[in-house]
């Protein structure tokens, strides 16, 4: 009856602990969708980093961005993880605040002021992208 009872206890906790585990899955997999930006659009950004973060597992840069009438704007763009970054040239030490910057990025479907950062063109004109297998930047029109 012991030997019986010891088993349940055991089966029982395995299936709580298989519970938690697939209970736990769900956000990880659900974290990873592109979902939320429009990727079929591009829209280029220019303006003023104000802080740049360098965290796993994506970074973000923040960046005021001043429309036709002056009114600023502030957006939050998503990126890879800081090691999927590094293979495209970046550094903890790209951008500062205040730094002058344009990117371009697949906007957020919701209309909100974010997205999924393309390229992001520094203040030294150098253009890095937001990993090693990001699909080139659209050619620039012909003038």
């Amino acid at each position: 009856m012991k030997i019986l009872q010891a088993a349940r206890a055991k089966v029982c906790c395995a299936a709580l602990m298989a519970a938690g585990i697939f209970a736990a899955a769900g956000p990880v997999l659900a974290h990873h969708s592109f979902t939320m930006f429009d990727m079929t659009k591009r829209v280029t950004l220019a303006g003023t980093v104000t802080s740049f973060e360098w965290t796993n597992p994506h970074s973000y840069i923040e960046i005021d961005v001043p429309d036709e009438k002056g009114t600023v704007k502030h957006y939050s763009i998503e990126m890879g993880s800081p090691s999927i970054l590094m293979q495209s040239g970046w550094k903890f030490s790209s951008l500062h605040a205040g730094d002058k910057i344009t990117l371009i990025m697949n906007p957020m479907k919701s209309g909100q002021n974010g997205g999924f950062l393309s390229t992001a063109t520094l203040p030294d004109g150098k253009v890095l992208s937001n990993g090693p297998r990001q699909e080139p930047p659209p050619a620039p029109a012909p003038k």
